[in-house]
């Protein structure tokens, strides 16, 4: 980004000669300068409001008579509070929780304008001309109406395909900016270790170095190339949730969590250290505690190890409202703020602790030079996005078509081929009449995760629109829904199964629900509380089994009954447990829009199955938990159940086959060849996995190190050399072992790897 013009920085903010501009208005001095220039002429009441975002954005207006927007007098009212205000969340975040809908919010074109014109209210407002902080949710794509959706992370995770994520991230914060927004709230950090957990769907899976890969590539993608400022198109990332808020108790949101220091280190800290490295802006602290102390109140955790150890410097945000909960061990709100802003949360979430953190630093409970170094934070990052300068600036908004063309590249790799008897896939000409059945076959309503904008009429593609459109010509192709998500009407099933039986294959699309209705009932941070009777997945929708209700179960078992073969597909948030009775089953988990076509493709055979397990799938909820890299003990398995799981981390079929050579390594990489040893073209996800020997500690099983994925034509071989990142220290004696999945690589060839003695 080009040094802002001072000039315009005068006719846009502030009327005054040169010769008496503020050093903090200098968009030539070093940013440090700007920042302590800054705080220097503050009263102790802007700086409290510097680290609060009180309200929620859409209630900062309301659409006019004419199609225009007016701000409320609540906007009025939070401004005036502190003279200002420091950030604002979700202006321009749509969903049945907000009430936010076409008929009444910014789409991609006017959004913009409303941004706007509340920043000037904000700058006016403003002694100092002290512009807002926007805080916009993109956890799959920006969660604003006509913004481009994206799979859920747990479809990226099953991509393995970090350079096609990065695209999409960068597409994403190119929207974000366009819109007048600045920064992005993006969940990264959380490892999938139960999928009882609703929020499942926002990790990338259960592997801590497949997580910190996808999460570089989201920084890497959306904020760009480090630097002092960040260009028009590239938006500052609050990585969330910092940390291990997916290892609660029972699969429970926001319930306890039993971890020790060791497994906080090695599966939930390495994406949040990619992150940092990679240069993420902010960080959120997660709800859960760390060793009976919550993360927003964890000095352990957000000073002396983010901070001291790792030398972050950026912000931490805390989660909604989860300063105010640290009350229940402090005894009141004010106390609960000042815990929060002493153990390193710079910025609150509609907390009431922070308002009251003028009391906190007269009452003794903070020093004043611990709330300027918060602040200094807030500061810093505003001068970063150039807000001072430019605080109406917004960039070009990317093609429409840009983003649905890479939201389906997301999906199409996301699809993963589990079974495939016979085979039956892909579809071979000799079928002609087709029968698509089941609740998610013809809707797209589910087919996107939570925090999701509702989507305008017509977007997107379901499985039978896929199929009709992409299905050789001639091809007869009969529908059926046969029953709902949830609920025990069987009703449909008969005229399903009687579709079934007429046909050459049946393909039956089964799975879950995220959506958001206005009859859901939302508890004050926007977690479902009640689920409406689709909803199945997604945050506050935590479960006890892991079926797909007795209707999807009824229908399938009838399905298999008629003899025709049958593939299952799930659209899904989580792992689900299936009957093994389909002839093929593949999951897509939630992709998007888009997905349909996907979808359709890979069972029609126009394109491979590019997908890869990045969670376990259990055979059972008694199993639980069951991950691949669990610590390598003696003590064996159920007496009534085999422990290992019904599809492990990292497999999933192709079209063709491979064959791996015999590995080499120097110690630092990995070198192998791969060949596609079959007739079609296809894409080889190469994995390799450590495992320790003889440690300092008692090691795990595997841990997966390097990946790559290949794209070979038939008959094709290619030398691959992969980088390990595995941190050898304590450990005396190791090897590695290179497969297509946690599973293979059990079993496969070890290489011994030299480690320092």
């Amino acid at each position: 980004m080009p040094t802002p013009d001072p000039a315009a920085a005068r006719a846009e903010v502030a009327d005054v000669a040169p010769q008496d501009l503020p050093l903090y208005r200098d968009p030539g001095a070093p940013l440090a300068g700007r920042v302590a220039d800054l705080l220097s002429r503050m009263t102790l009441r802007e700086k409290v409001g510097q680290l609060n975002q009180r309200m929620y954005g859409w209630d900062a207006y309301r659409r006019t008579p004419d199609g225009g927007y007016e701000l409320t007098d609540a906007l009025r009212e939070e401004t005036d509070r502190f003279e200002g205000l420091g950030a604002l969340y979700g202006l321009m975040r749509a969903d049945a929780w907000s009430g936010v809908d076409h008929g009444n919010g910014p789409g991609a074109h006017d959004s913009a304008a409303l941004a706007e014109s509340v920043q000037r209210h904000v700058v006016e407002r403003s002694r100092l001309g002290i512009p807002a902080l926007f805080v916009e949710e993109v956890p799959h794509g920006h969660m604003a109406l006509d913004g481009t959706v994206l799979p859920v992370n747990l479809a990226v995770g099953a991509t393995w395909d970090p350079a096609l994520y990065e695209r999409a991230a960068a597409h994403a914060a190119a929207e974000l900016r366009a819109r007048g927004g600045h920064v992005a709230l993006v969940s990264a950090l959380d490892i999938a270790r139960d999928p009882r957990w609703g929020r499942t769907e926002e990790c990338f899976g259960e592997d801590p170095h497949l997580a910190a890969r996808l999460t570089a590539a989201l920084v890497n993608g959306m904020q760009g190339t480090p630097a002092e400022y960040f260009a028009p198109d590239k938006a500052p990332v609050v990585l969330k949730h910092f940390a291990g808020q997916g290892a609660t108790v029972g699969g429970r949101n926001s319930a306890e969590s039993e971890l020790g220091w060791r497994e906080l280190h090695e599966i939930h800290l390495p994406a949040a250290r990619a992150g940092i490295r990679a240069g993420a802006a902010a960080v959120m602290a997660a709800y859960n505690e760390v060793d009976g102390m919550p993360c927003s109140g964890n000095r352990a955790l957000l000073t002396q190890l983010l901070r001291k150890e790792w030398g972050f410097e950026g912000l931490v945000m805390a989660d909604g409202l989860a300063v105010d909960r640290l009350a229940r061990i402090t005894g009141d709100k004010l106390s609960a703020g000042a815990l929060a802003l002493n153990s390193g949360v710079d910025l609150s979430l509609w907390d009431e602790g922070f308002t009251h953190l003028e009391g906190a630093v007269e009452r003794g409970l903070v020093e004043e030079s611990v709330l300027d170094a918060a602040v200094g934070r807030v500061l810093h990052l505003k001068f970063r996005l150039g807000l001072f300068e430019q605080p109406y600036r917004t960039g070009e908004l990317p093609s429409y078509e840009h983003g649905r063309a890479l939201s389906a590249d997301l999906a199409s790799a996301a699809v993963t081929l589990l079974r495939n008897r016979g085979p039956v896939l892909p579809v071979p000409p000799t079928v002609s009449r087709i029968a698509v059945l089941g609740p998610q076959a013809a809707t797209t309503a589910h087919q996107s995760g939570d925090y999701t904008a509702p989507q305008r009429p017509g977007t997107g593609s379901t499985v039978l629109e896929g199929l009709r459109r992409l299905a050789p010509a001639g091809t007869d192709i009969r529908y059926a829904r046969g029953c709902a998500l949830t609920g025990d009407d069987l009703s449909g099933v008969p005229e399903a199964v009687a579709a079934a039986a007429a046909s050459d294959l049946a393909v039956l699309v089964l799975g879950g629900s995220s959506a958001r209705t206005p009859e859901t009932e939302f508890a004050a941070n926007g977690a479902a509380t009640g689920a409406v009777s689709h909803m199945t997945c997604g945050e506050g929708v935590d479960l006890a089994g892991l079926g797909l209700g007795r209707a999807q179960h009824a229908l399938m078992d009838a399905v298999v009954a008629t003899g025709t073969p049958t593939v299952v597909v799930l659209i899904q948030g989580r792992p689900h447990v299936v009957p093994d009775s389909a002839d093929a089953l593949l999951t897509a988990w939630y992709p998007g829009p888009w997905g349909g076509d996907a979808v359709a493709e890979v069972l029609l055979g126009l394109a491979e199955p590019r997908g890869r397990l990045s969670v376990s799938v259990p055979r059972s909820v008694g199993q639980l938990p069951v991950h691949y890299n669990h610590k390598d003990t003696e003590y064996g398995g159920y007496v009534d159940e085999s422990a290992e799981p019904l599809f492990g981390f990292g497999e999933g079929l192709a079209y063709t086959s491979f064959e791996y050579g015999n590995p080499s390594t120097d110690g630092h990489s990995v070198t192998v060849d791969v060949t596609n040893t079959g007739a079609r073209h296809g894409r080889s996800v190469v994995q390799v996995y450590l495992r320790r020997l003889v440690t300092d500690v008692w090691p795990r099983t595997l841990e997966l190190c390097a990946f790559e994925g290949v794209d070979l034509a038939p008959g094709e071989t290619r030398t691959v050399t992969l980088r390990l990142d595995a941190d050898l220290d304590g450990t005396r004696s190791a090897e590695v072992r290179v497969a297509g999945s946690a599973r293979a690589a059990l079993t496969a060839v070890p290489l011994p790897l030299p480690v320092r003695a």
